[in-house]
């Protein structure tokens, strides 16, 4: 999906309303008032002024004037000549008259306050409104998300870029919401029926018929857009954008951080409606302004928009902007009828950068009440793939399509297969892949990943990896994949290869094969796993701190089996077989062969089965082929493993049992940002060797890895039985927001603390002939740390303190950690 949103960053058009009017509001001073009325006059059209005074807004009829209003200022008519009227510079003198509309300036009262009177009443009705007011729903839906370059100028249409695809340019359009000129590149519709059953608080979506403006078959757009525009209710206190929770305007905490205003009161749709406005209270908080529309009986929402702050803390996203409009059934219930969600995409916030816009349009009808469905109904599929779904007529969309596709929109489809054919494009588009993917196409054949290139180790030195897999689409059922790596100072070939095979698609049931030699660091996860191609930063990270010689030379072959009988529930075994011996001359993994200690051997030989279940409740993915990527990991992952030692089975050496349970919860706490639990924990029966024993996972890198421990170094710890529990708060500029020699820079607050116990049998410090001494956690190692994020949008940097175990040698009380990464 990168690559596609890297394509759109390449691309931008003009079809004027009747009325067209944006500029900014000044007082007598110079300095812009923000939050101001500007409204067609004679009619209830317009908008709020944002924190820099500017606006926009248009209408399909003809005005002569617009009228700009705010407590404390005359009210000022201005004249409008016809067609556009762009850059107005309006100036508000001080004064006392107030004709049309009164709006507060500043923090307005909560007490006495009519408008928040009316959100009491919201409140209390707000789960006897809509389809909450029904046992069982059911809609047709029509969905259209579009992707627009936008500020398309001349200069920019002019560019050497673009010479031979002069005619993506025929196409360019006005936006309604900004004003700003931009050209659809991307357009994807979706057709379908929705199912809901609030006594079993079930949902299930059909999905009838997709079509994409021909970039593949739209399923990994479709994942993306359904992560980046996900359903939210204006009703709930909290919503979620770009993985952050904006507090609604209808919030039950809205008192606090919005100002209401009681702004006029109409017929709509012969109800009588009351019209309240509202802005923020502080910059710098993930909160809107716009104005709603309620009804005097039922306190339901009639019409509602949002747009976001600009001084909101999230990268990347100059604009949020939504409409939703209800329809009215049964002479009370109010039911969602159309949403309107825009978000402008741009690398800066300044009103002239470029970016992209994505535009998302829902339209609901046909709805049914109270017809239950079974709760198997309700169950959602593994991996259904419906071929005809994303192949449906032209006659099957003018059905379906609830609202007409302009000129624009329906050329999208014709320019974007004009592209296909020119090489430039190609070209372009090719280069945006390589970087979204990390690949390099050949064919079918991939060459990569490109980041996994290059690495150091104190063992191998420089280390050069290639690699490369089969491809012949997204959805493969089947795919080989491999690398070679070289290290320069230990003169050695490593290797890796795996085969898939995805043997029925409906349940996902795969098998594979591999076979690893390599070099890596044991212990850099406390959670094991038998992943053939997996890349161990610890072993070839470019930059670590301290000596990295306690690496060991791994042979793994494994033969596996998984299956997904219900979505995200995944039962996996296999049967691996692996030798294990120290790399490095520095370095031990010798043992005793039973517990006499008459015989010492360097070698682990080790046959082992694995039975393995995990759930990712909520996860998201894309593909339904053998290999799937996930959208993001802002899900819950449980995880469950027990192994066998097979001692004399291929030479083995030992036998034992090992049960090993990782789980991972990521919770939205409202507008405090979002907390990361993981807790892992473990127990290994019988005699094993250190080769075979459960590491405790330091850091020597002078990154942030995920699960490991800031100031510990490999091997600093060891057990046979564990438990961990970390904790990570990201607060998302919460406190910085707050503090005014801060708020400007968007930075992001992070806390944490980890903490781990464990314990090493007799049994097992018997065995042990290495030169490591086992020490065990036997008294709860902890560390704390904070950290600073969002650092010029990409960086992160952690500040770590150890918590107790201050007098082990070369104990590292104090460590500094970074990270890199585009994040919203």
């Amino acid at each position: 999906m990168v690559k596609k949103i890297l394509f759109f960053l390449f691309f931008s058009l003009v079809a004027f309303s009747q009325t067209k009017v944006g500029g900014k509001v000044y007082d007598e001073f110079g300095d812009p008032v923000a939050f101001a009325n500007v409204l067609f006059k004679n009619s209830k059209t317009g908008v709020i002024t944002d924190e820099n005074g500017s606006f926009y807004f248009e209408a399909d009829e003809e005005y002569s004037a617009i009228v700009v209003s705010f407590v404390g200022f005359q009210t000022q008519e201005v004249p409008l000549k016809k067609g556009l009227n762009a850059n107005l510079k309006i100036i508000l003198k001080e004064g006392t008259e107030l004709k049309e509309v009164i709006v507060y300036t500043g923090k307005t009262s909560k007490k006495n306050n009519p408008a928040i009177d009316i959100l009491r009443k919201i409140w209390a009705r707000k789960r006897k409104n809509g389809l909450y007011m029904f046992d069982q729903y059911k809609y047709d839906k029509y969905e259209k998300v579009e992707f627009d370059m936008n500020t398309i100028d001349s200069a920019f249409m002019n560019s050497k870029v673009f010479k031979g695809m002069e005619f993506i340019f025929d196409n360019i359009d006005t936006s309604r919401i900004t004003g700003k000129t931009y050209l659809p590149i991307f357009i994807n519709e979706s057709a379908s029926e929705v199912y809901g059953d609030n006594v079993l608080n079930k949902k299930k979506e059909i999905l009838k018929g997709n079509r994409n403006s021909g970039f593949g078959n739209g399923d990994g757009v479709n994942t993306f857009i359904k992560d980046l525009y996900a359903d939210y209710d204006i009703y709930k206190n909290y919503l979620k954008f770009f993985d952050k929770s904006f507090i609604s305007p209808l919030s039950r905490t809205g008192i606090d951080v919005y100002n209401y205003v009681l702004s006029d009161s109409t017929f709509i749709d012969d109800k009588w409606c009351y019209n309240i406005v509202y802005y923020p209270r502080r910059k710098g908080e993930l909160t809107f302004k716009g104005d709603f529309w309620v009804n005097d009986t039922t306190w339901a929402i009639k019409k509602i928009n949002l747009e976001a702050s600009k001084s909101a803390n999230i990268n990347w996203v100059k604009e949020i902007y939504i409409e939703q409009e209800f329809d009215v059934l049964n002479d009370s219930v109010f039911l969602l009828k159309r949403d309107y969600m825009m978000s402008d995409f741009s690398l800066t916030k300044k009103e002239e950068s470029k970016g992209v816009y994505g535009k998302r349009t829902t339209i609901v009808k046909n709805h049914e009440f109270n017809k239950p469905k079974d709760e198997k109904f309700y169950r959602e599929e593994v991996n259904f793939y419906d071929n005809e779904v994303f192949n449906q007529t032209d006659d099957f969309w003018v059905e379906n399509r609830f609202e007409k596709l302009n000129e624009n929109e329906a050329g999208i489809y014709k320019m974007l297969d004009t592209l296909q054919t020119v090489p430039k494009f190609k070209k372009i588009y090719n280069l945006a892949s390589i970087l979204g993917s990390g690949y390099i196409q050949f064919g079918n054949l991939d060459f990569g990943p490109i980041f996994s290139t290059f690495g150091y180790n104190d063992v191998e030195g420089q280390r050069i990896r290639v690699g490369g897999r089969t491809y012949f689409g997204p959805n493969d059922r089947w795919r080989i994949q491999g690398y070679t790596a070289y290290g320069l100072r230990d003169n050695q070939f490593k290797y890796g290869i795996i085969g898939k095979w995805m043997v029925n698609t409906k349940n996902r049931l795969i098998l594979s094969l591999g076979n690893r030699r390599d070099v890596e660091q044991i212990g850099v996860s406390l959670t094991t796993s038998n992943d053939v191609l997996g890349r161990s930063f610890a072993s070839s990270a470019l930059f670590a701190s301290g000596v990295n010689n306690q690496l060991t030379s791994i042979n793994l072959t494994t033969l596996g089996a998984e299956i997904e009988p219900l979505k995200n529930l995944i039962f996996q075994t296999n049967f691996s077989y692996r030798t294990l011996k120290s790399a490095s001359s520095e370095f031990s993994l010798d043992y005793y062969t039973d517990l006499t200690q008459s015989e010492i051997k360097s070698e682990v030989k080790q046959s082992e089965i694995n039975l393995v279940a995990e759930y990712t409740p909520k996860r998201k993915t894309v593909g339904y082929g053998v290999d799937r990527l996930e959208v993001d990991n802002n899900y819950a992952r449980l995880f469950l493993s027990y192994s066998n030692g097979l001692k004399g089975v291929m030479s083995s050496d030992f036998n034992y049992q090992k049960l090993q349970f990782y789980y991972r919860q990521p919770v939205l706490i409202g507008g405090f940002g979002r907390l990361f639990t993981t807790f892992e924990t473990g127990k290994i029966f019988g005699e094993v060797p250190l080769g075979l024993m459960g590491v405790i996972p330091g850091n020597q890198s002078w990154f942030v890895i995920e699960n490991t421990y800031n100031l510990l170094d490999y091997y600093d710890f060891v057990a046979d039985e564990y438990a961990s529990l970390h904790f990570e708060h990201h607060f998302n500029g919460r406190l910085f927001s707050r503090i005014p020699g801060l708020r400007k820079l968007n930075l992001r607050e992070i806390v944490g603390v980890k903490g781990v116990i464990g314990h090493v049998s007799d049994e097992n410090r018997m065995l042990n002939a290495s030169n490591l001494n086992y020490v065990a956690p036997e008294n709860l190692y902890w560390e704390y740390y904070a950290g600073v994020g969002n650092i010029f949008k990409v960086l992160r940097i952690d500040f770590a303190w150890r918590g107790n175990y201050l007098d082990m040698p070369n104990a590292r009380k104090f460590g500094v950690k970074a990270s890199f990464g585009f994040y919203f």
